[in-house]
């Protein structure tokens, strides 16, 4: 295989990697926003669907040697949404 095929392969499987850490952290950026506004409007919520996500990025993230994210707290979220 040629030196080009190789640096394409691996180029390819890069931003394979990277697409999908950007799609896992769209979803999870949209699970905050959903929960902000529950708290916003006194309604009950749960971070627990943001950290499902959040550990997902965070083990995908180990294997690629990307930047993890953190855990959300419901204080975190309560002061997210008094701003």
């Amino acid at each position: 295989m040629s030196v080009h095929e190789e640096i394409s392969k691996k180029t390819n499987k890069t931003w394979g990697i990277i697409q999908t850490y950007r799609k896992l952290d769209e979803k999870r950026e949209a699970e905050i926003e959903k929960v902000i506004l529950q708290c916003q409007n006194n309604e009950a919520f749960s971070v627990d669907q943001i950290n499902k996500v959040t550990e997902e990025i965070n083990s995908f993230a180990a294997i690629n040697h990307l930047p993890s994210r953190k855990f959300v707290t419901k204080q975190m979220v309560e002061e997210a949404a008094q701003n």
